[in-house]
This record gives C-alpha cells, sequence and structure tokens, in this order.
C-alpha cells in the first residue's frame, strides 16, 4: 500500500512539472506572439515604428498611437503606458505628439502621457515605473472637483542620453538636457542643464559636470574599465579575485590579458 501511494506520489510531481513546463512555454509564445513590432503592429496604427523596436506583450494602455513616434532599436518593456490625447479616438491633427528617439529603453510599468508635445531624445534609459507627462491637473476653481477641471499643459522634453531612476516622475514643463541622470523616485520640473544628477522630491542638483575640473562632488568609484573582447569565464575569476585582494590592499587591479602573457593593463588605483 505504501509503494502504490509512493507511486502515486511521483506521478502527481511528475504532472505537476510538465503541467509548469507547459505553461510556462505557453506564456513565451504568447509573449512573442503578442509583441508588437514594425512588422506586426498587431491592431495598433502608430505613426512610425522604427526598425528592431519591440513593445513587449502584455502592453500597458495604448491610445492615440497615431500620433506617437518609435525609433529604431527602442526596448518598450511590458505594461508601459503610451497615450496621446486626453481620451482615445479623439482627432488630433496631423503632427506627432509623443516622439521617442532611437535606441531608448523605457522599463516595466512605466507611462508616457501626452496632451501636447513629448520628446524623448536618442539612447534615453528609464527605469520600471517611470513616470513622464505633459499634462496635470488643475484646482483653481474649488466649486468644481479638481478630476473635472481642464488640466494645464507643457511640452515636457528629455535630452539624449539621459537616464531616468526607477519611479521618477517627470512633470510637464521639465526640459532635461544631455546625459541628465535623474535618481529613483526624484520628482523633476523645470530646467536641468546637460550633465547634470538630480534627485529628491522636489528634485535638486547633487552633482555636474564642469568642463576642465570634471565631476562635482567627485565620483566615488575609479570609472569601469570594460572588459577586452575574448576574455574566459577563468580569466574573469582571477580578475574578481584580484580586484578583491586590490580592493583590501590598496593597490592597482590588472586588467585580464586574453593572449595569456601576463601583460594585462592596470585598471587604475582603487578607491580608499
Amino acid at each position: 500500500m505504501a509503494a502504490f501511494g509512493n507511486v502515486s506520489l511521483a506521478l502527481r510531481e511528475r504532472r505537476r512539472r510538465a503541467l509548469s513546463l507547459l505553461v510556462h512555454r505557453g506564456w513565451r509564445w504568447v509573449q512573442e506572439t503578442g509583441s508588437v513590432t514594425a512588422h506586426r503592429p498587431g491592431p495598433l496604427r502608430f505613426a512610425r515604428i522604427g526598425d528592431g523596436t519591440r513593445l513587449a506583450f502584455p502592453l500597458g494602455t495604448v491610445f492615440g498611437e497615431q500620433c506617437i513616434e518609435l525609433g529604431d532599436h527602442c526596448v518598450i518593456g511590458e505594461q508601459v503606458t503610451l497615450t496621446a490625447g486626453m481620451l482615445p479616438g479623439l482627432e488630433l491633427g496631423p503632427d506627432p505628439i509623443v516622439r521617442v528617439g532611437n535606441g531608448c529603453v523605457i522599463g516595466r510599468g512605466s507611462h508616457l502621457v501626452a496632451h501636447h508635445r513629448l520628446v524623448l531624445g536618442d539612447d534615453v534609459f528609464c527605469g520600471p515605473y517611470v513616470y513622464i507627462t505633459d499634462g496635470n491637473h488643475s484646482y483653481d476653481d474649488v466649486e468644481q472637483p479638481v478630476g473635472r477641471q481642464w488640466p494645464r499643459t507643457a511640452a515636457v522634453e528629455v535630452g539624449s542620453g539621459s537616464w531616468l531612476g526607477s519611479g521618477c516622475v517627470i512633470l510637464p514643463g521639465a526640459r532635461l538636457g544631455r546625459n541628465v541622470v535623474v535618481g529613483a523616485g526624484a520628482v523633476v520640473r523645470g530646467t536641468v542643464p546637460d550633465f547634470h544628477v538630480v534627485a529628491g522630491a522636489p528634485a535638486r542638483v547633487v552633482r555636474r559636470y564642469l568642463p576642465g575640473t570634471g565631476w562635482e562632488p567627485p565620483l566615488r568609484t575609479p570609472t569601469p574599465v570594460p572588459l577586452p573582447e575574448g576574455v574566459t569565464h577563468r580569466q574573469l575569476l582571477a580578475l574578481a579575485e584580484e580586484a578583491e585582494r586590490a580592493a583590501r590592499w590598496g593597490t592597482e587591479a590588472v586588467s585580464p590579458d586574453p593572449d595569456g602573457q601576463g601583460t594585462g593593463a592596470r585598471t587604475g588605483p582603487v578607491a580608499p
């Protein structure tokens, strides 16, 4: 009897593993089939989807896509909301309202909500749950619910090469320059010049780049050095061990040598 019970339990476990594998394979197929590209737009009619751009499935809310342009080689995560106009089905005119440049990454659950004009430059990276909007509720009339009052709008621009941290909010009228870094959870309004780092709510400048001087205040860690091509797994492990020893003794780490000749370049001093 016990043997029969053990066999039955083993069969149930095998069935569960098979069903789990089937569900995961099926979901991957659904995600692949449901993703949106220039060649497979599904029911959506974007003004433009660039080559190599993919919107992951499941999508968030998408409407007004006839006024949304997506550049080449963009990665748009699951549940990302992209909207142009206040409501679906509105006549918005011939000009694009949302423009996303080439090579942008928009993290899972982010929102690009535009009524007037919202522009991301090239190579803008957004973490998950970033919220960017060019419209906000007004509350001038104390006799009317805030949600029923006509919103205020002001164009938003995010400069090329910028990085927006997880959960940050970019408010109407914000103008971010090139290579701006926005800390996670920051709330940004107004103008942020090129090569500035902002954080907090409301966001304030915490670091900036000055030509001829460098970053102020200085960066706390050395600039990362890309690994040379052809580095093996063993060399990478050896590099990690050497870097750990260097950090302990305050010496310099040596980059891996793909040729195995022991002539790897030094990566620079280790910060104390």
